[in-house]
């Protein structure tokens, strides 16, 4: 088996889970009793808490000898959590439950594309087609669980992530390569692998990169939290909405896979200004009601409001960020994307729902806008720092 097709069957295993969770999760909550500005509280808190636990996470994830150890013993923990909403009562338990899954989860796709990314530059492959498997398989995710919801109850989709997280740990384990973490498989002392962070930390051109495309992915925030409710609301099936999210998820698969030779052309600047304004105008276009014909191609959007982004993302990591750092690098991108900035997206995504239904896409408006702008300084900065030290 191929190592692009190993890495791609991980991705699958790790996704198809979030693909039910992302779009439902929201209507889980909602089935239980909880209102949008909570239901916002709990699927912000573990955001919020990246700041600690993807730094905190990232560390000790370096300090074993393969990357996928610390990956397998995550998933493992991520279903002993999901399968502990079932068993709780009330909001603070299941605020901390949800906390402790998805800080664990949020680790996992960072780490694993650090794998991703050096077997696909040392092996030749294209990075997008791995992955676009697993969001093939995100797409799955969406879709069948509209499918199923429309037949059960909502706890149908604890059960689907629950062992989806175990499929992922199975995975990591017997599916991905054995690759060091370091070359030569030298474990670092705890003080140079926080060196690192601090090194990135202090660089601004890497800071201001990672915030843009953060801004331009929280603006995502809404979409992720509250869109299924707010098209229940406007008519839609459960079913219809998970279609809605598979045309979504299958212009990212698009794009992964067929899109490679553009986007290297291109280069990661211009790929984040192009998901920037893809983001702009989706929001502002969905916070319209718009009818269900102009709801599929704005859906397509999403391989740019979160492909491009995404695979910019990446690649400007790559070239910011020391060899040594790349953990460190993966997971600080995903403490501000997925972690603080979304945080504050999706906790105000809960007011903003409450009262004023699909309106609220019009902040998301405004975050990706943010990003955007930041994103058009990237190309200069870079160019400017490049003269400097040609200077020396």
């Amino acid at each position: 088996m191929s190592i692009a097709l190993r890495l791609g069957l991980f991705y699958a295993a790790l996704l198809i889970g979030t693909g039910a969770s992302a779009p439902y999760a929201g209507v889980w909550f909602r089935a239980h009793g909880l209102s949008g500005a909570a239901i916002g509280l709990i699927l912000a808190a573990p955001s919020f808490g990246r700041a600690v636990t993807g730094p905190a996470l990232a560390v000790w994830a370096d300090g074993f000898k393969l990357r996928r150890t610390p990956i397998a013993l995550i998933g493992v923990a991520v279903a002993a959590a999901y399968a502990g909403l079932a068993l709780a009562q009330g909001f603070w338990a299941w605020m901390a439950l949800w906390f402790v899954s998805q800080s664990l989860f949020g680790v996992c796709s960072p780490l694993a594309d650090v794998i991703a990314l050096r077997r696909a530059r040392s092996e030749g492959f294209n990075y997008g087609w791995p992955r676009g498997i697993g969001s093939a398989a995100y797409i799955l995710g969406n879709v069948a669980m509209g499918f199923v919801l429309g037949l059960t109850s909502p706890d149908a989709m604890l059960i689907w992530i629950v062992v989806a997280a175990l499929a992922a740990a199975l995975a990591a384990r017997w599916v991905l390569p054995p690759d060091p973490v370091h070359e030569g498989g030298e474990r670092l002392a705890g003080r140079d692998r926080l060196k690192g962070l601090g090194v990135l930390l202090a660089d601004p051109v890497f800071m201001l990169a990672i915030v843009s495309t953060g801004l331009i992915q929280a603006s995502h925030g809404f979409y992720y939290g509250f869109s299924a409710l707010t098209w229940k609301a406007q008519g839609l099936s459960p079913a219809l909405v998970g279609v809605l999210w598979g045309v979504g998820v299958g212009a990212e698969v698009g794009f992964l896979w067929f899109m490679d030779p553009w986007r290297r052309r291109i280069g990661p600047e211009r790929l984040v200004v192009l998901g920037g304004t893809g983001a702009v105008v989706r929001w502002t276009c969905l916070a319209m009601s718009p009818p269900l014909w102009l709801l599929i191609p704005l859906q397509a959007l999403h391989a740019l409001s979160f492909t491009a982004t995404f695979m910019g993302t990446l690649q400007l990591i790559e070239r910011l960020a020391p060899a040594k750092s790349a953990s460190g690098a993966q997971t600080l991108n995903a403490v501000l994307s997925g972690g603080i900035l979304i945080g504050l997206a999706t906790m105000a995504s809960g007011r903003l729902f409450d009262a004023a239904g699909q309106h609220g896409y019009l902040a998301m408006s405004l975050i990706a806008a943010a990003g955007l702008g930041g994103a058009l300084c990237l190309a200069p900065l870079q160019r400017a720092r490049k003269a400097k030290l040609a200077l020396g």
